[in-house]
């Protein structure tokens, strides 16, 4: 029976961004991780309404040398300890790899919706990022973008909502799901 997820960027979304000029970069180390501050009980909201809760995050710096790929699964391993996650989905690609797994495009929405079985029609995508928004809108999903205010380009599609935090997001599903608009 097909479920419901709430895909979720993961740099800017769930743990903070590291940003240097005007751009979010990730953190290359667990050390660097730290978690937005209303992840915990933003994410244990969405547990609770019965949604999957999936990570759908590029990471090419694995490609690029800032960081590893053991690196990336140990912060994996330590935003799972903290966070009800039920997934993550990784592109380790540059964008010159031209794979279909890296954001904007829909590849590893596609992924997890085959192998968790969710309907992407009744599901969610929220990030930081015009990546995400176009992932989310051309796999089927409503958006969400969390204004982070960074100095790069706007989505192709406009996002179903904007707001300024990980609660705020939460809270425009509720009001979705309950029919409280």
């Amino acid at each position: 029976m097909p479920c419901r997820a709430v895909f979720l960027d993961r740099d800017g979304v769930i743990n903070e961004s590291i940003v240097r000029d005007g751009k979010p970069c990730p953190p290359a180390t667990i050390d660097e991780t730290v978690l937005v501050s209303d992840a915990s009980k933003a994410l244990k909201r969405l547990k609770k309404l019965g949604f999957l809760l999936i990570v759908a995050t590029n990471q090419p710096d694995v490609r690029r040398g800032p960081t590893t790929r053991e690196n990336v699964e140990e912060i994996h391993g330590f935003l799972r300890s903290q966070l009800p996650l039920d997934d993550f989905f990784v592109c380790y690609h540059d964008q010159s790899d031209k794979c279909s797994c890296r954001k904007p495009l829909p590849g590893l929405v596609f992924q997890a919706a085959v192998q968790h079985e969710i309907e992407l029609s009744s599901s969610y995508f929220i990030g930081d990022r015009w990546r995400d928004i176009d992932a989310g809108a051309v796999a089927g999903c409503r958006t969400i973008l969390i204004h982070r205010g960074y100095n790069e380009r706007s989505s192709a599609f406009a996002p179903d909502c904007v707001v300024s935090s990980l609660t705020e997001a939460v809270e425009w599903i509720v009001r979705r799901e309950f029919k409280l608009d």
